[in-house]
């Protein structure tokens, strides 16, 4: 089994098909669009293959270690990923083809109208094991 990063983007990826951004869309079809991403997790959970997933908020914050006391936040600028970002999950699946084939269903959820998105999903493995650096 290997581990995929399936990451939804706000924008940043090539446009999908149904391209009007969800502050344009119904309160139904944020439900329907929601449903949809819930019902798939449930199945992935069914057959092993779903280790976690969530939606991301817009706020965030940069952080970093400063010596003692209280590390330095500000609010940016950002690389611009609170833009970008808008959620993940996370598969354990046998192959890269399986990863492809579940990232394409995926990207199926309904948006405005209750058509498919066709999102651009980011497919990104993780490490199996460290990479070994070699003189």
């Amino acid at each position: 089994m290997a581990k995929y990063l399936l990451l939804k983007h706000y924008r940043g990826a090539p446009t999908p098909a149904n391209d009007v951004p969800m502050d344009q869309w119904t309160p139904e079809e944020i439900t329907a669009h929601v449903q949809y991403m819930r019902d798939f997790a449930a199945r992935l959970e069914e057959t092993g293959e779903y280790v976690s997933g969530d939606a991301l908020a817009p706020e965030g914050m940069w952080v970093r270690y400063d010596g003692g006391g209280r590390p330095p936040v500000t609010d940016g600028p950002f690389a611009e990923t609170k833009d970008l970002i808008a959620g993940w999950m996370i598969i354990d699946v046998d192959s890269e083809a399986r990863a492809v084939e579940l990232a394409g269903e995926l990207s199926a959820a309904p948006g405005a109208g209750g058509k498919p998105i066709h999102e651009w999903l980011e497919v990104r493995p993780f490490f199996t094991e460290l990479p070994t650096i070699s003189d």
